[in-house]
């Protein structure tokens, strides 16, 4: 009986065992086609709903398209995007409380002195979007809550610019933990009018040393940025 319950669950993990094989083994690539289900059923000798089950979960991870019907754009198709996927997985980890806030501090601190350290190293990237956010920030007339989620961009902005997918989308799943933590962390500092102006300046700084070319600077910033509203909001760790 045991062994019968189980066999759902591991029939469809033996369908993306097989697609990650093919992957790696470059017998699959970024715009080829899965073989339909029943095919890929009868080779693998699983049912169809697990191979369905299989290519849902391929889906939520932004690693296929599926399209119904027939013709070039029906069946699964893999794509380069995996991005979305990822930071969605982080996302539903987070809403389940699966990180401490300590533990997002702590890869915030990785993740954004590197991606401000790189920016400054390359020399080439777009900051546009970055400076349109903190020229949005200047508005006196926003709540904390306002300010706290255009904060939020502006980190996430800094990722993208940085180039890197992988890091981009851990700062996109984070994105939401991060909100959390700095908008509960607002209702504990007494004078916000103040704390936001240092905000900006700090963000103003780190912009500055990023546009100078001083790597070392830009990445000595951000974590004084980030530990710092950390400490000035009471934040423990967990």
């Amino acid at each position: 009986m045991a062994a019968d319950d189980t066999a759902p669950a591991r029939a469809w993990r033996v369908v993306l065992e097989r697609i990650e094989g093919d992957l790696l083994d470059g017998r699959l690539a970024p715009g080829d086609r899965l073989p339909p289900e029943r095919e890929l059923a009868a080779t693998l000798g699983v049912g169809r709903s697990s191979v369905r089950e299989a290519l849902r979960v391929l889906e939520v991870m932004g690693l296929i398209r599926t399209g119904t019907g027939s013709g070039p754009t029906s069946g699964a198709i893999i794509i380069a995007t995996p991005r979305g996927g990822l930071a969605a997985l982080l996302r539903l980890q987070v809403a389940a409380q699966g990180f401490p806030l300590s533990d997002v501090v702590a890869t915030r601190l990785l993740l954004e002195q590197w991606v401000v350290g790189t920016l400054a190293e390359s020399g080439a990237h777009d900051l546009s979007d970055v400076r349109a956010t903190l020229a949005a920030m200047d508005d006196t007339t926003l709540t904390a809550e306002e300010f706290l989620a255009l904060d939020a961009q502006l980190h996430l902005g800094l990722a993208e610019a940085s180039g890197n997918a992988v890091v981009a989308a851990s700062m996109a799943g984070l994105r939401t933990a991060i909100e959390s933590y700095v908008q509960a962390g607002a209702a504990r500092i007494p004078d916000w009018d103040a704390a936001a102006t240092g905000l900006r300046a700090e963000h103003r700084g780190i912009l500055q040393a990023i546009d100078a070319g001083e790597a070392d600077l830009a990445r000595s910033l951000v974590h004084d940025h980030i530990t710092g509203y950390y400490a000035a909001a009471g934040l423990t760790r967990d």
